[in-house]
């Protein structure tokens, strides 16, 4: 079993909605989802450049996976999701775009966020006592080698390569898209993304995810409105 502390919009929000028939799954309840006939791209090429985000869940990192910590159990880490979430007040990323890192595509900041980077951060150290140290085969699929020293620092004492000065936020819709195809893959994503491209999202929620065993799809456990203004909502 492992868990992440991701941000996901509400099951109802339309970029929930657009994601989860793009990527062909729901992670609020597992359920799989017919995707879009996309022009140009037949069924199985679709699922094929979807299938990592799917199996994670449309979601943006801020704790990546860990196992528990020795002696640490769900119900203390749930516990201790409330009691940070009651301490949180929700905020607005002005802009959210289809972006490109690199070789994959996602939805992404359109500017730096100060509160954004905050609470990102603050997600990481708060929750370091649940996470159990990497194995090595961890750390070697992370591929040390190609991380800037920054990184590989982050990588040992953090779990994650890509927090505090490296984090940037990012909730994956594509996995490695050949060069060739990237401009049809940007096209066809701006199509499908139009409603909410440019426009500001709010995060008002920490989600837990899980997986129940190792290479499993994540689903969501319960998703914890900021500021305590709600109950905890359970998938």
């Amino acid at each position: 079993m492992r868990y992440a502390l991701y941000f996901t919009p509400p099951a109802g929000d339309p970029l929930t909605l657009a994601a989860q028939r793009w990527l062909g799954r729901n992670a609020f309840t597992g359920a799989r989802l017919e995707q879009p006939a996309v022009s140009g791209f037949d069924a199985e090429t679709l699922s094929g450049l979807t299938a990592d985000p799917r199996r994670y869940g449309f979601h943006a990192t801020l704790k990546a996976p860990f196992s528990l910590a020795e002696g640490r159990s769900e119900a203390e880490l749930v516990a201790e999701i409330g009691r940070f979430v009651s301490e949180m007040e929700p905020f607005d990323i002005p802009e959210v775009v289809v972006g490109r890192l690199g070789s994959f595509f996602a939805v992404v900041s359109g500017d730096h966020c100060d509160p954004l980077q905050t609470f990102a951060g603050e997600v990481v150290r708060r929750f370091e006592r649940f996470r159990a140290p990497l194995t090595s085969a961890d750390i070697a699929r992370r591929k040390p080698d190609e991380l800037t020293g920054a990184e590989r620092q982050n990588l040992v004492q953090w779990g994650y390569p890509y927090v505090f000065d490296e984090f940037r936020f990012h909730m994956t819709l594509t996995g490695r898209v050949p060069a060739e195809r990237r401009g049809a893959v940007e096209s066809v994503l701006l199509d499908q993304f139009a409603d909410v491209h440019g426009r500001a999202l709010s995060v008002s929620g920490l989600a837990l995810f899980r997986e129940p065993s190792r290479g499993a799809d994540f689903t969501v456990h319960s998703l914890f409105p900021l500021g305590g203004a709600a109950n905890r909502k359970t998938a």
